[in-house]
């Protein structure tokens, strides 16, 4: 069993990988779509799984990797080059804000990351330089959907395998022991608020990496898209749903999350239902499992094991 989810994970991305050489663009752009929501949930749930803090602002980390992009590819910089300097502004910002804010606890910490969302919305869409509330576009000829599907694909991978190895690490321990019990963990000398600032760190800067690699697809944005407080809390639900603190959990809710978001869009008179009907899955999970996705089947496994019936010892004899 414990061989089942790395041989999952092997043949997910053999298929991403390959995915470009036999599917369709309409299909590729539906798995580009599905790589983006794992990278931002895996990403999340970083601090928000791992930690216990949840925060509704990472549409701000998204858009300060769009914007960089953005920004210094008009000034002539490759678009793949500014990556990097995406990642490090985000994360700088994380710590800048996470130095206040992780002061606070509970729905009091949530609060203050929903005003710095919007209070970087508001403030994209006054400035000059970042084109106002009309947004900027790419320069011509800088898109490339074949490498932007692969980076964003093996960005992808590289999510899910960070989440893996930040659990398995004794980084991973002293944010689960955050999790259960702050105080207790700092008067066993975790520096709570270091590991705090460090673990949204790392997830701003691959949320970054994603928004610029969302600037290059789309080759436009604005405040309105990348620092919507709606992407926000799309970025919550799909960990929610799949199941916080695991590694497949992120995985199996961006799946669902793309899913429902490409038949919704399929159909016109549902096109603006879609925060109902994400906030109604939320409610069923928080009342019939809030284990999510993969809590329903860890305990459908349970069940089926402890219904199976034992097989018999042939006697020796």
């Amino acid at each position: 069993m414990k061989r089942l989810p790395a041989a999952s994970g092997l043949a997910a991305t053999a298929f991403l990988l390959a995915a470009p050489l036999f599917l369709d663009r309409g299909t590729l752009n539906d798995l580009w779509s599905l790589s983006l929501g794992v990278i931002l949930a895996s990403a999340w749930n970083l601090l928000g799984g791992f930690a216990g803090q949840v925060s509704l602002g990472y549409s701000a980390f998204l858009g300060i990797g769009a914007y960089t992009t953005v920004l210094l590819s008009l000034r002539g910089v490759p678009p793949f080059l500014t990556l990097p300097l995406g990642a490090l502004l985000a994360a700088l910002f994380s710590v800048a804000i996470g130095l206040p804010a992780f002061r606070l606890r509970g729905p009091y910490f949530t609060i203050a990351t929903i005003g710095v969302g919007e209070a970087v919305r508001v403030s994209a869409a006054s400035v000059a330089f970042t084109g106002g509330s009309s947004g900027l576009r790419m320069p011509s000829g800088s898109f490339d959907f074949t490498a932007n599907f692969y980076a964003m694909a093996a960005l992808a991978i590289f999510s899910v395998v960070l989440a893996a190895a930040v659990r398995a690490s004794a980084f991973g321990t002293a944010l689960a022991a955050i999790r259960q019990d702050i105080d207790a963990a700092e008067s066993l000398g975790v520096n709570a608020t270091r590991y705090k600032l460090l673990a949204h760190a790392l997830s701003a800067a691959v949320v970054a990496l994603a928004g610029s690699l969302y600037a290059i697809n789309f080759q436009y944005i604005a405040p309105g898209s990348v620092f919507d407080f709606r992407l926000s809390l799309s970025i919550v639900l799909m960990p929610v749903v799949g199941g916080v603190g695991t590694i497949a959990g992120p995985v199996l809710g961006a799946l669902v999350f793309s899913t429902l978001q490409i038949k919704l869009l399929a159909i016109p008179a549902l096109r603006d239902a879609y925060l109902l009907l994400y906030g109604g899955l939320l409610i069923l999970v928080i009342l019939y499992e809030p284990g999510g996705l993969v809590g329903l089947l860890r305990r459908l496994t349970t069940r089926r094991q402890a219904t199976a019936p034992e097989q018999e010892v042939p006697d020796a004899g």
